[in-house]
């Protein structure tokens, strides 16, 4: 398969819409994937619909990263699980998942960011995590010949990370295995809904009858959320990722400071990004959920580039249709996959940073650049709870973090699917806190 993943890649996947079954998946990201795979590997009958192509967005745009370090202490137990999955997931799938442990190592410029790294370090001994702090002749041991102004670090070994353009889809072909019907190119276009309750969806292939849904949606979670009467404050942010033609090996494992990051690849090169900058767009949602974004935006106004107009078709673009029925072409049809345009500049102070930081390697050529569509909640941590329509499960708002915690996750709300225990405390990650009068608590992860 080529990447970037776009909606002239070959159909991978393509079992026979059933009339019914159990639950309905909406969204072939890594959240919907691994909850279709725990819920068939329980014996329910489960259908994942995709309007496009199995991680075509932002479960094969990200940075491949599988972190522990700097969670949200609410994330951070199920980050914990989610690690021993990825493990076994590799023993399972075997080195084509692309699945090392060389650690994360978050590099300071200044002594007030080594001061919120102790400051986090408290929640990773409380989980027993390997993290330790790094001065900078640690540092220098790590990273060799580099001329960066670090003054120290945070380094958690056991982290690791994958490659997501890959695994995401050998994680579908598992889910498969297991049992759930995987359909691309079927957009679900509206819930069916009697007494209160969903009854049933209705795609572009037709109704399937269903008892529960699982809306994980990603970036387009809000746009159908909103069409059944259930508000969620979800915006999305654009970030630019570069592939990078194969360089000497500087680090073997993931880096990051506040202005660049990169990580090894199994071909040879590097993943590099901006470190903390990102792009977003305006649109008709900004405006309304502008309130509940205002601690957040007080965080990191300086990293986020603000563009006046959402592009043409994309959730929050300014003529997306916002009510359809079901027997009527909707947006998701419309827009199969987000491949939003790199910002090619941003890039280039990228390899910039990167070149100055590590002179003795030369500067990046970028063999290939992408872009992804990030969606984010006002806290910068996920929605995943029971919606107000009985039957329906919302799991959305990853915020960047999905693709490490995606096997956690979904095994948690496969659970809470079932009515099972799901073993962590998700009442960070309730609907309610935004409505309910709580004053909104801004992740403390890094």
């Amino acid at each position: 398969m080529s990447f970037p993943i776009t909606e002239a890649s070959a159909i991978r996947f393509s079992a026979p819409l059933p009339q019914a079954c159990e639950v309905v998946v909406l969204g072939g990201g890594i959240m919907g994937v691994m909850t279709a795979w725990y819920l068939a590997e329980a014996g329910l009958k489960v259908v994942l619909c995709e309007k496009g192509r199995i991680a075509g967005e932002q479960s094969s745009r990200n940075w491949g990263w599988i972190r522990q370090q700097g969670r949200d202490p609410a994330e951070l137990p199920i980050m914990v699980e989610s690690l021993r999955l990825w493990q076994g997931l590799a023993k399972d799938f075997g080195a084509g998942l692309g699945f090392r442990q060389e650690g994360v190592l978050y590099l300071a410029l200044t002594e007030a960011e080594m001061a919120g790294f102790e400051d986090w370090r408290k929640h990773a001994q409380a989980h027993q995590l390997d993290t330790v702090m790094q001065t900078d002749a640690a540092v220098k041991a790590r990273i060799p010949g580099h001329s960066a102004p670090w003054v120290g670090g945070m380094f958690t070994a056991s982290d690791a990370r994958a490659e997501p353009w890959v695994a995401v889809p050998m994680l579908a072909e598992g889910a498969e295995a297991r049992g759930a019907a995987i359909v691309e190119n079927c957009a679900v276009r509206r819930l069916d809904v009697a007494g209160g309750r969903v009854t049933g969806v209705f795609t572009e292939q037709g109704r399937i009858a269903c008892e529960q849904v699982v809306v994980a949606g990603g970036a387009w979670s809000s746009l159908f959320l909103r069409a059944e009467g259930v508000a969620i404050p979800q915006l999305s942010v654009l970030a630019s990722v570069a592939q990078t033609e194969a360089m000497p090996q500087v680090f073997a494992g993931n880096a990051a400071d506040e202005n660049f990051a990169f990580r090894r690849r199994q071909d040879g090169g590097y993943t590099i990004a901006p470190g903390q900058n990102h792009h977003f767009f305006i649109g008709p949602d900004a405006f309304r959920h502008l309130f509940k974004y205002i601690p957040t935006l007080r965080n990191d106004y300086s990293k986020t580039t603000f563009r006046p107009l959402s592009p043409r078709g994309f959730p929050d673009g300014w003529g997306t249709k916002r009510r359809w029925q079901g027997d009527e072409e909707s947006p998701f049809e419309r827009q199969r996959i987000l491949n939003p345009a790199p910002n090619m500049q941003t890039l280039a102070q990228t390899c910039d940073h990167f070149a100055k930081a590590l002179p003795g390697i030369g500067r990046p050529k970028i063999k290939a650049a992408w872009a992804g569509m990030i969606d984010t909640m006002p806290d910068v941590v996920p929605v995943i709870d029971r919606a107000p329509i009985e039957g329906l499960v919302i799991a959305t708002g990853l915020s960047g973090h999905g693709f490490g915690i995606g096997p956690g996750l979904g095994r948690v709300v496969a659970d809470l699917v079932r009515g099972r225990p799901v073993g962590h405390d998700l009442s960070r990650f309730r609907l309610s806190r935004f409505s309910d009068g709580s004053s909104l608590d801004v992740a403390k992860g890094l």
